[in-house]
């Protein structure tokens, strides 16, 4: 029976964020008396179990409960997937990929008899994933994991995180040479014989891999894979040809696979409307590099001026962000008070239990004796209040930076600046409140490591003691 029980339970999002499982007697009762082979001693295949289930589909509606619950165990499998392969680098977890592709409730079947204007027209990804399947042209658990992939909310999440779910060979296959010229020209800034070179390297690789996968798919389809020793070997002979350059087999893959990462950072860039991810504060190079190129024009004169620019930039972005805290909290605290000064001081402590102690809101309530743990989301309302913080801070810091702009560029240029400043100032103040978010979302995390969380800590150690 352990083979069939994911055919009769249901993988469900709770309450509070985290899967369920609801298990279904009627599909439980369906599955024992359909399948009399599951017992301990006979071991039965998905394939088996689903392509009956498929025969039985139109005429018992069990049979489709029971996919769907197949189907919600593999969406699980693939958010855990997705967290353990880019979760840590990038910030996120499953908790965070479920509500996206983790929507099936039955409701639709509950509501089956009653009158039609009532039922809703809402597909889960469950059905929609169901409804496009076939059985004789692919594998369910496949077919799944490939929608779930596909999903346009779980994918404009998660280019947000800086990840874009295609491999890198489908990526060189789509792409052209004069595409390429632009990108690494016009966004990566290469060098004219950079740029070249990579041109040829496409060139060889459409002429070699492309070919033979355009081939392929009259037979078959499926994933690109990566070349094999025989189609890097022709690739490299290709690119000799053309440019007398020799290289091996594993210099061939790796250049292969540097050009497609450069292309990479481009698409999630123009899907996401990211910049390309910035660095830690403490570089400063980096996250002064793109607004120092908007606003010095002469090159003899660049490297003094980086210099003061940076320096400038970093001290007006903390500056910015210790005024827009102060602002914000105050703000808050001053309507607090207006209403009672218990629940300013709640606030206070709320946040400082939140932001620098790493308490949960569920172990903040009884600490700043409050009853439940909405009281206490209401109370702090963080998501309005980081939106305010970035909201002044991006006021603030605009404003000071096309200020200082002035020494370095005309009043026609500056015109055109504005909008590239107030683009990339967005990203950086972004990435700072992004940082606070993913630090506050890990449990019990004893101090603050996020910049945005040390300043703010910093200000409430200093205000408690006044």
């Amino acid at each position: 029976m352990t083979v069939g029980s994911k055919y009769w339970r249901l993988v469900r999002l709770g309450a509070n964020g985290n899967t369920k499982i609801e298990e279904i007697i009627l599909a439980k009762n369906f599955l024992e008396k359909h399948f009399s082979q599951f017992n301990p001693q006979t071991e039965v295949t998905d394939n088996q179990i689903q392509h009956q289930l498929f025969k039985l589909l139109k005429n018992y509606l069990p049979a489709q409960i029971c996919l769907r619950c197949f189907i919600s165990h593999q969406i699980e499998k693939v958010c855990i997937q997705l967290e353990l392969q880019f979760g840590k680098e990038h910030g996120f977890d499953r908790h965070q990929l479920f509500p996206f592709v983790l929507d099936d409730t039955f409701d639709d079947l509950r509501n089956k008899g009653s009158r039609k204007g009532n039922q809703s027209t809402y597909k889960s990804v469950s059905i929609k994933i169901l409804n496009s399947f076939n059985p004789e042209k692919a594998n369910l658990s496949t077919w799944t994991t490939k929608l779930v992939k596909q999903n346009r909310e779980l994918n404009v999440f998660l280019l947000e995180h800086g990840i874009y779910l295609i491999s890198n060979w489908a990526i060189l296959n789509d792409t052209t040479s004069k595409q390429v010229q632009r990108i690494l020209t016009e966004f990566h800034n290469l060098t004219s014989t950079e740029i070249e070179q990579a041109c040829f390297l496409l060139e060889s690789y459409h002429a070699i891999y492309r070919q033979d996968r355009l081939k392929q798919r009259l037979k078959s389809r499926g994933k690109c894979p990566t070349p094999s020793s025989e189609q890097l070997q022709r690739i490299a002979e290709c690119l000799q040809q053309k440019t007398k350059l020799i290289l091996s087999e594993e210099n061939t893959l790796s250049k292969l696979q540097e050009l497609a990462e450069l292309l990479r950072e481009y698409r999630i860039h123009v899907r996401s409307g990211k910049l390309l991810a910035q660095k830690s504060l403490d570089n400063t190079q980096i996250n002064t590099e793109g607004l120092q190129a908007s606003v010095v024009q002469s090159e003899s004169e660049q490297q003094s001026e980086q210099s003061e620019f940076t320096q400038f930039y970093r001290q007006q972005f903390i500056a910015c962000l210790n005024d827009s805290l102060e602002f914000v909290i105050q703000n808050r605290f001053n309507i607090l008070n207006r209403k009672s000064s218990v629940k300013a001081k709640q606030f206070l402590t709320a946040l400082q239990l939140f932001h620098c102690q790493g308490k949960s809101i569920t172990e903040i309530a009884p600490l700043v004796n409050l009853k439940a743990q909405y009281q206490v989301t209401r109370l702090l309302k963080l998501k309005e209040f980081r939106a305010d913080i970035r909201q002044k801070m991006l006021e603030q810091l605009c404003d000071r930076t096309l200020a200082k702009a002035i020494d370095y560029a005309s009043a026609h240029q500056l015109q055109q600046l504005e909008k590239k400043v107030a683009i990339a100032l967005e990203e950086q103040i972004g990435e700072l409140i992004q940082a606070a978010e993913v630090e506050a979302s890990i449990a019990n995390t004893s101090s603050p490591t996020s910049f945005f969380a040390e300043y703010l800590c910093r200000y409430l150690d200093i205000h408690s003691t006044e």
